[in-house]
């Protein structure tokens, strides 16, 4: 009998729940619950024209509901499979998935949904705040770019990539949004990229910016190619205020520039931001910070996901990458 009452009073506190719940949450859940189906459909299909059907679905039906009223806030938590970063200020975010084709190459795709705050001045001291949210898609255009460390875009002509961690960085004149993120590259290489997101005075993204002085050179982006079979650790050190990252070698000399070929040795190289800048440092040491994420870690090579952040890579093999 006790066990009776106790199902009867947990379905009715689950129904008032429900009940409770304002008519745009209730559209989102419903939205979530259909890109939860439409992510399943994508990541279960066979081959390239499947997934691109089931893909523009995805692109549509995010594109629709990062435009309700209070979407911001939404955690589309059951989307384990997609990333969803939120920027330390907590003034915008990255929806951002990768979807693997047949030839071994990776596509990205992903929105930035922003806050915008405007002032209203009622009169000389008084004034009011309204917030909007400004919803840019995420076009990848890498196929046709060249020289990609040099490289600055808006969204619709973005060097695309899978971001797994946003860095905060102020100056007098400039906030710049650092960004870690992987590349699955092809069949023979992968990437690890150091990427860098600003935005203009219209609210308008800005991808790449000359903050990088590595060996003299003031890169808009930096870029690690190494061996698919290969895992390249690329992280940043909160108590040390550094990105950290593996030192790639070639195995011999004869196979140098050949990044197909490159892996980690047992140095460590970083980045450390000062005056504007991210400056490069060789051998430094680097000491791993504990992270209840860790225990979720699965080598790459095995044909089970892991997660990097919130953030799932996938590959034809479901490979990930850390």
């Amino acid at each position: 009998m006790k066990i009776y009452l106790s199902l009867f009073i947990t379905f009715i506190s689950l129904t008032i729940s429900a009940q409770e719940k304002n008519p745009e949450i209730r559209q989102l859940d419903a939205y979530n619950d259909t890109l939860k189906f439409i992510v399943h459909k994508l990541y279960q299909s066979k081959n390239d024209i499947e997934k691109q059907k089931w893909n523009q679905q995805l692109i549509t039906t995010f594109e629709h509901s990062l435009n309700q009223p209070n979407s911001f806030s939404y955690t589309f938590d059951s989307l384990s499979d997609i990333g969803r970063l939120e920027s330390p200020d907590k003034m915008f975010r990255i929806i951002n998935w990768n979807v693997a084709k047949d030839n071994g190459t990776q596509e990205y795709f992903g929105f930035i949904q922003k806050k915008y705050i405007q002032i209203i001045k009622k009169n000389l001291f008084k004034k009011e705040t309204t917030e909007t949210i400004q919803l840019f898609p995420l076009i990848d255009k890498s196929a046709e770019i060249k020289d990609a460390e040099g490289y600055v875009s808006d969204n619709k002509k973005w060097f695309g990539m899978l971001y797994y961690k946003i860095i905060l960085k102020k100056t007098k004149n400039n906030t710049y949004y650092t960004l870690l993120a992987w590349d699955g590259n092809d069949k023979l290489s992968s990437k690890k990229i150091i990427d860098v997101l600003t935005f203009d005075k219209n609210g308008s993204p800005r991808f790449g910016a000359s903050i990088f002085n590595m060996n003299k050179l003031h890169q808009k982006r930096v870029i690690f190619e190494h061996a698919a079979t290969c895992t390249m650790s690329l992280k940043y050190n909160t108590k040390k205020d550094s990105i950290i990252f593996d030192h790639l070698t070639a195995p011999s000399p004869q196979l140098e520039g050949q990044y197909q070929y490159y892996c980690p040795d047992l140095g460590c190289d970083g980045f450390g931001f000062k005056r504007g800048k991210w400056n490069f440092g060789s051998d430094v040491i680097a000491t791993n910070e504990k992270d209840e994420r860790d225990k979720n870690y699965v080598n790459p090579l095995k044909t089970s996901p892991a997660r990097e952040s919130n953030t799932f890579i996938r590959s034809k093999k479901k490979k990930v990458e850390k």
